[in-house]
Formats: structure tokens, sequence, C-alpha cells
């Protein structure tokens, strides 16, 4: 009786052992495959005009326009994407000003080793802002910040894994008397998974 309650510990071992093993070169597969080469994004231009600032007590409201074009780079030698869905959003300090207009192309297939541009459009009319919008304004500079949300898939032959990557890129915009201004930038966002 003793040997049975052995050799029935050594196959659960066995087993549980064999399924760790398993797990790991699974994760490591997903590991080698799609981990370094995770996209890469950068802001190609933007142009921003006709920013109207109206102080009103503690607060401000704004009017704009702006126009983002991103760079979206695959890095992947073997691996191709299909941006599904992009929801941009456009931020001053954290504080939501208003969502995208839309993306062009809003959802697009991305060739290894490729990049391709993507335009952002944001237009608001009397939002309510936090008045250090109007003080920045004043000095010639605005910073802004674009969120996007993007569902894409990885595609490596028939295998297709879907992530949810979030770019955030920051935007010093130099601003005219007329309300508006122009960034040729080139600057890298952040990109998280």
């Amino acid at each position: 009786m003793d040997r049975g309650g052995n050799q029935g510990r050594r196959g659960c071992c066995s087993s549980l052992f064999t399924s760790i093993v398993t797990g790991g070169l699974v994760v490591l597969i997903y590991w080698a495959i799609f981990q370094p080469h995770h996209i890469r994004a950068t802001v190609a231009s933007a142009e921003l005009s006709n920013l109207t600032v109206a102080a009103n007590g503690a607060g401000a409201t704004a009017s704009y326009a702006l126009a983002v074009t991103l760079s979206l780079y695959n890095p992947s030698l073997r691996v191709n994407i299909y941006y599904d869905t992009l929801d941009c959003e456009l931020r001053f300090r954290g504080q939501l000003l208003g969502h995208a207009n839309g993306a062009a192309p809003a959802e697009f297939y991305q060739r290894r080793k490729s990049s391709d541009d993507v335009t952002v459009s944001f237009a608001g009319t009397g939002v309510t802002v936090p008045g250090e919008l109007g003080k920045e304004k004043a000095s010639g500079s605005v910073s802004l910040e674009v969120a996007v949300d993007a569902r894409v898939r990885y595609r490596f032959g028939s295998i297709k894994i879907r992530q949810k990557p979030r770019i955030w890129c920051s935007l010093a915009i130099p601003v005219g008397a007329g309300g508006g201004g122009r960034l040729s930038s080139g600057e890298r966002c952040s990109v998280k998974y």
C-alpha cells in the first residue's frame, strides 16, 4: 500500500512539473515572438489654429482646432499588425479637452518593418479649461497631450494576438498672435501595453 501512495505522488508531481515546463515554454515563445516588437510612435507634426482662451472667474473657456500627425512604426521582422480602432483624446495637464473628430485612416493593416502616418483631428468650442492655458498661450507656447487607446491584432502566420496599447504624446506647440502654431517634431511618444 505504501508503494501505491508513492507512485501516486510521483505521478502527481510529474504532471505538475510537465505543466510548469509547458507553461514556461509557451510564455517564452510568446515573449520571443511578440514582446520585443512593440510599436513605436512619434509626432510627425501638429498644427494648432484658432486658439482662443476667455477667462471666466477661476477657470476659462477655449476654442481650438488641432491636427496631429502620428507616425506609427512596426519594428518587427516577422509580425504584421492590424489596427482595428484608434480612440484619441486631447488633454491639457491631465484634464480632458475633447475627443478626436476622427483618425485617418480609422483602421489599417501595417506590414512588418514599416511606418504609417495617422492624422488625428480635434476641434472644440466653449470648452472649460484651467486658467493656466491662457497664461501658456500668452507666453507663446502651449503644452498639450494626445492619448490614443488602440486595439491591435498582431499576426504571425495563422496566430493572431489582440492587444490594447496606449500611446501618450506630449506636444509643446508655439502659438502666435493669431492663436495658431505649427510643430514639426519627431518627438517620441510613450507606448504602454
